[in-house]
């Protein structure tokens, strides 16, 4: 085999090569953006827990009191501070529960199951 050939075929190879990966890369599944869910704090409470939750899915906590609180997780994932009228958002990373309170009222909890 002369050298031209061998560049040849080996050319060949990388045109196949980045073919095939760029065939696998078109027909991946793009993962979907995750959803949004909403958890209300209203009259010293935090609302229902959203369900359905999945990684990478954003949880967005909404103070409708007077007073400031937390979403404060207790793995240390989030710790979101809301005064009154704000809103706060964390993304969940890990599967499994996530229980979460408010760190100027320890009464309030909630908890949150996150799946795959």
């Amino acid at each position: 085999m002369s050298v031209d050939q061998g560049k040849g075929e080996r050319s060949r190879r990388e045109v196949l090569a980045s073919a095939a990966i760029l065939t696998l890369a078109v027909a991946w599944p793009a993962r979907a953006a995750g959803r949004r869910h909403v958890v209300v704090i209203d009259k010293m409470a935090f609302g229902a827990p959203p369900s359905g939750v999945k990684v990478g899915d954003t949880i967005t906590w909404t103070n409708r009191d007077i007073v400031r609180h937390t979403a404060t997780a207790r793995n240390g994932a989030f710790n979101l501070d809301l005064p009154p009228g704000a809103s706060a958002s964390a993304v969940m990373s890990r599967a499994g529960a996530v229980r979460y309170y408010c760190r100027y009222h320890p009464a309030m909890r909630g908890e949150i199951s996150v799946g795959v």
